[in-house]
């Protein structure tokens, strides 16, 4: 095992968020030079999770689904069934990576995998994230400890898109949303995790492990 360039990945299924979150902290917290980074595969029960800058404004209704205030950057978002996250656990010096560059990194990710779909997406360099036709598939958001990362990138692939409409997506005012399944792709979610786990240590020069 080389820390330097092997990657682990942890499949864990259905998950409450809150615990998840916390695990994150711990295992940032307590790894050192020899910790090889991770990818956490996840799928959550609904959610709204309210970034460090988030202003209360942003959530119009949340009805039944609780709002929980986290340590990433951005805005409020969204998790569900149907929808899957995975969450980077990463030292980024020992790959001489810088946040932008990350961002990159993981938008493009995302990118080439739908273009492996035939859907042609693309980012936006003033709203982090994937959109396909000025809709948003995929959403980013990261915190940055003693550069060692963690949260990630959620991907929409078949979840009800209804709890969409009680926030302002990511501080954006009537913001669309899309998903895999409405752009006709019938790929399952453990399908689609595994090709972008591909996508996802070649833009990071990873070895799976």
């Amino acid at each position: 095992m080389n820390p330097l360039t092997d990657l682990a990945v942890r499949r864990l299924g259905m998950r409450e968020y809150e615990p998840t979150w916390h695990e994150m902290q711990t295992f940032t917290a307590e790894r050192d030079t020899t910790t090889p980074d991770e990818l956490w595969l996840v799928e959550h029960p609904p959610v709204y999770t309210q970034g460090q800058a988030g202003r209360a404004e942003h959530i119009l209704d949340a009805g039944d689904i609780p709002v929980v205030q986290i340590d990433r950057g951005g805005q409020v978002t969204y998790h569900g069934p149907g929808q899957l996250v995975i969450y980077t656990l990463l030292d980024l010096p020992r790959h001489k990576l810088g946040v932008r560059q990350l961002v990159t990194a993981l938008e493009q990710s995302v990118i080439d995998l739908l273009n492996d779909m035939g859907i042609i997406a693309a980012a936006d360099p003033k709203a982090p994230g994937v959109y396909v036709d000025g809709e948003k598939i995929a959403a980013l958001g990261i915190r940055v400890r003693r550069g060692r990362c963690y949260h990630g990138l959620s991907l929409n692939v078949g979840t009800d898109l209804a709890p969409f409409s009680g926030i302002n997506l990511c501080g954006y005012p009537a913001l669309k949303v899309t998903q895999l399944r409405d752009l006709g792709v019938s790929l399952g979610l453990d399908e689609v995790g595994e090709a972008l786990i591909a996508h996802l240590a070649r833009q990071l020069r990873y070895r799976i492990r």
